[in-house]
């Protein structure tokens, strides 16, 4: 049984547009800034983690091939514009892994087999996977080669609910013995408009619900957020003094705090 010295974090909500992405992209940003390897691999067939780091789409480097046979992932690994991060690319090949996947016998395991071999290596501090916005088998193989799930939450009253699911699935992954160490490791709110009642009363309720485990840092609604992923840049280096890239600072020393990186020997 191989020993993992990287910290394999799941970046999940199966609700679209909640900030999941912009999460990954920046969180790796930040955490390079302290100096930490970061792997991104990014599993949403829309690539935008991808694009989000500054690289283009590319045919044929994605996990798919890995997952389907036919290439090595050491080889699919690509470098970033950004030290410290490297980056598993997508690609629209993804959707169609879906498939694959639900074709081989194990299929749970099979993302956490593929990553094995990189994991081992203890190259990166943290391994950050952009799961896609949706409850299929990509999503559930890549929560049982975790080892603790972070939810981007919207502030938005039906966000709720949602968050009721994925943490259903992360217990039901962990109990059923699928992934027994699985954790919930932290809620992060994003996208809040200090301007609403209802935002604030949003992060009220889910800190009464999930206590500390929601961070105590809030992702603001922020034009630079915004903006950054057009210019193939995190928010942190296209905007490094403003409220988004200082929250998303924030958010990466408390999730540092929370999640120390193994200690490489």
């Amino acid at each position: 049984m191989s020993t993992r010295s990287s910290r394999v974090i799941a970046i999940a909500n199966q609700k679209g547009g909640v900030g999941k992405t912009t999460t990954v992209v920046n969180l790796a940003a930040a955490l390079s800034e302290q100096k930490k390897t970061v792997l991104v691999i990014d599993l949403d067939p829309q690539a935008n983690a991808t694009s989000g780091l500054g690289l283009p789409r590319q045919q044929g480097a994605s996990l798919y091939q890995v997952l389907t046979g036919t290439a090595d992932v050491a080889d699919i690994i690509q470098g970033t514009p950004y030290d410290g991060i490297n980056i598993i690319p997508a690609e629209l090949d993804l959707a169609g892994a879906e498939i694959e996947i639900a074709r081989q016998e194990n299929h749970l395991a099979v993302v956490r087999n593929v990553l094995d071999r990189v994991l081992t290596a203890g190259v990166f501090d943290y391994v950050l996977m952009d799961c896609p916005p949706s409850l299929g088998i990509l999503m559930t193989s890549s929560l049982a080669a975790a080892d603790a799930v972070v939810v981007p939450m919207q502030c938005e009253y039906y966000a709720m609910e949602g968050l009721s699911v994925i943490t259903s699935l992360i217990n039901q992954l962990r109990d059923n013995g699928v992934n027994p160490g699985l954790q919930l490791e932290g809620i992060l709110m994003t996208m809040f408009d200090g301007r609403t009642r209802l935002a604030a009363d949003v992060v009220k309720e889910v800190r009464s619900h999930f206590g500390e485990t929601v961070y105590e840092t809030v992702i603001p609604r922020n034009v630079r957020i915004s903006e950054a992923p057009s210019f193939g840049q995190p928010v942190i280096f296209y905007d490094p003094s403003s409220k988004g890239a200082e929250a998303y600072r924030s958010f990466a020393a408390e999730f540092a705090r929370r999640t120390p990186a193994a200690i490489h020997v």
